[in-house]
């Protein structure tokens, strides 16, 4: 069975991701760790899903059985491990959540001792020790070896000075009013605080987690109640967070969502306007809108494109010299500051931009007019290679011929298949897609 997908283990919590995976996991990740050990320390985080009390307890009895000493944290944003596991000296980095996934689901993602994901080939070496049977009971220890576990209540406020030296010492928040939407995930604390704390007058919505609600109707993935407030309360702006806080979805002054390219686009060009981007352009997915690369080569600048995840977005960013990237979906990378994507750091990267320029945020994140660009998802019941679905070059050679981009692919975390198209006739785009569901439907659900 294979355990790793596009962002850590992932699945339902209590039938694919159990108490006894989550402890063989930890089992088997503690023995990889211990081969580069320095402290026997590892970092251990949390979101606010009810499972995360199931899983934690699974992996600090793993860690420990290995001789890993377990830092618990509670529920922090997903960045915060990251930069926790550096700052702290720890081994390692885990954090229990699932993201933007429902409540029933959870998952369990790694950090180096850098507070970087791990590669594909680091996956791959825990995947085959934690099916390895003999290689876990030969990892386990006995007496005074055995680990040991500590609860620290108060690393929110590392956290929070680190997200303030993010932002200019120059700037404030005062006089901004902000609608910021904390998916009852775990930036519900850190989230407002830290904006409180740089003088803005913040509106929060959803911030009362009960285990069940994280991601429900709110936050990145469902934008309705933010878009109502910001309209409602007269906000400068709305931000949402997602359940881990990784991802940020933005929301103007009228209550419009702005999309995710058009935020890489803006802030591109405030951080190359400002002397601060590196690398002579930025990083996005194959998802991103041809605009956006446009708009780019228009300022001197390149864009890079990489693989859907975050990770391969950061594995461009290091191969070019580039220090900031981002998917669509609202991850960013701002890498100057955050070691993988950070809800918050975008927003205060995005405040200051609204900030200095003196504009709307309607006006100022929306450098360029989006081509028209639209993403289907199916839900499949088996993942057939695309090569060996009969007829797709076709059918994909019709639509290329209509001067139009594609992306199919498969999702890493659901068994979904993603559809994108872009062209820019739209009519002609919403018939290919039409027909192309159709023939999906048809060859994988028939």
């Amino acid at each position: 069975m294979k355990l790793f997908g596009t962002d850590g283990v992932r699945g339902e919590a209590g039938s694919f991701l159990t108490a006894e995976l989550a402890m063989r996991v930890a089992m088997a990740a503690g023995i990889y760790f211990s081969e580069h050990a320095r402290t026997k320390k590892i970092l251990l985080g949390k979101d606010t899903r009810k499972s995360g009390y199931m899983i934690e307890n699974a992996i600090v009895s793993g860690l420990t059985a290995v001789g890993y000493d377990v830092v618990q944290i509670g529920p922090m944003p997903t960045p915060a491990i990251a930069f926790l596991t550096l700052n702290m000296r720890c081994d390692a980095g885990i954090m229990i959540s699932a993201s933007h996934n429902p409540f029933e689901d959870n998952g369990i993602k790694f950090f180096d001792a850098h507070g970087n994901k791990l590669s594909e080939e680091i996956e791959a070496q825990i995947e085959a020790i934690a099916h390895d049977k003999a290689r876990l009971e030969e990892g386990q220890v006995t007496g005074k070896n055995i680990g040991s576990a500590k609860r620290i209540d108060d690393v929110i406020g590392r956290y929070i000075v680190q997200l303030k030296n993010s932002f200019s010492r120059e700037l404030t928040l005062q006089g901004l009013r902000i609608v910021l939407d904390t998916a009852n995930g775990a930036g519900y604390k850190v989230g407002p605080t830290v904006l409180e704390e740089l003088g803005a007058e913040v509106i929060v919505l959803h911030d009362k987690p009960n285990g069940f609600n994280i991601n429900e109707g709110c936050g990145a993935m469902h934008t309705k109640d933010l878009r109502e407030a910001v309209k409602q309360y007269r906000a400068d702006i709305g931000l949402a967070l997602d359940g881990d806080a990784d991802r940020l979805i933005v929301v103007d002054e009228n209550g419009d969502e702005v999309d995710g390219d058009q935020i890489l686009g803006s802030l591109g060009l405030f951080l190359n306007k400002n002397g601060q981007l590196k690398g002579g352009g930025i990083v996005a997915t194959v998802m991103s809108n041809q605009a956006l690369e446009d708009t780019m080569n228009e300022n001197g600048l390149k864009l890079f494109r990489s693989n859907v995840g975050d990770k391969y977005v950061l594995e461009v960013m290091r191969e070019n010299g580039i220090n900031f990237g981002g998917e669509q979906s609202g991850h960013i990378i701002l890498h100057d500051y955050a070691k993988t994507g950070d809800g918050l750091v975008s927003a205060l990267q995005i405040l200051a931009l609204l900030l200095t320029s003196g504009q709307k945020a309607s006006k100022v994140l929306r450098p360029f007019k989006l081509y028209p660009q639209k993403l289907v998802n199916i839900k499949v019941k088996t993942k057939k290679p695309l090569d060996q679905i009969e007829g797709l070059s076709e059918e994909l050679a019709k639509i290329e011929s209509a001067h139009m981009r594609h992306l199919i692919r498969y999702s890493g975390t659901e068994n979904k298949l993603r559809i994108l198209l872009e062209g820019k006739d739209a009519k002609v785009m919403e018939k290919s897609m039409e027909h192309l569901v159709s023939f999906f439907e048809k060859a994988l659900n028939g």
